[in-house]
């Protein structure tokens, strides 16, 4: 039965979470987290931290990891396949579809339209990991320190056009000698 449900809600993830991996998170955290209880928010963001540092998309990382926390090896590769299977038809379909309609107004204006949903889909994965598990203040109260680099990072990237690689190292070797 466990097996079952695992392929039904990484399917489901599958099929709602258009948009990428980090718009499936805030999917992913509500299905495992909050109503079937799988993990804790507190493994939830251990898992997602651990997916960002592995190889691969981290909706797929993150479905593997809950997949072998479930049900073992096997439940990894269920999960894994339910959430690749819609994203494989989908695209076998589109390519057939686009390869007729290449130049048409409406695939056009419906791709343009679905970016803002994708947008949204990511802030919310962004609001929903700013938990106290992920931002901790040592007792700092007013300053929070990891919300700090947080902020930092954003205004870097967005206002000054920093290259994120760069940031990604400044944060880890700031992380590294706050947090230790």
């Amino acid at each position: 039965m466990i097996y079952l449900q695992l392929f039904i809600v990484f399917l489901k993830i599958g099929i709602l979470g258009f948009g990428g991996g980090y718009a499936m998170l805030s999917l992913m955290q509500f299905e495992i987290v909050e109503r079937y209880a799988w993990i804790d928010a507190s493994e939830f963001a251990d898992m997602v931290a651990l997916s960002q540092m592995t190889p691969g998309p981290i909706s797929i990382n993150a479905a593997t990891y809950t997949g072998f926390i479930i049900g073992g090896v096997f439940g990894s590769l269920l999960a894994t396949f339910a959430l690749m299977l819609p994203s494989i038809i989908i695209m076998l379909i589109i390519t057939r579809f686009l390869t007729k309609q290449r130049n048409s107004f409406i695939i056009d204006k419906t791709l343009e339209y679905l970016k803002p949903v994708v947008a949204g889909l990511i802030l919310s994965a962004a609001v929903i990991m700013m938990t106290p598990e992920n931002f901790c203040d040592f007792g700092l109260n007013q300053n929070n320190i990891s919300t700090i680099i947080c902020i930092i990072s954003f205004i870097a990237v967005f206002f000054l056009k920093i290259n994120p690689i760069y940031l990604i190292i400044i944060s880890g070797v700031a992380g590294y000698f706050v947090f230790k």
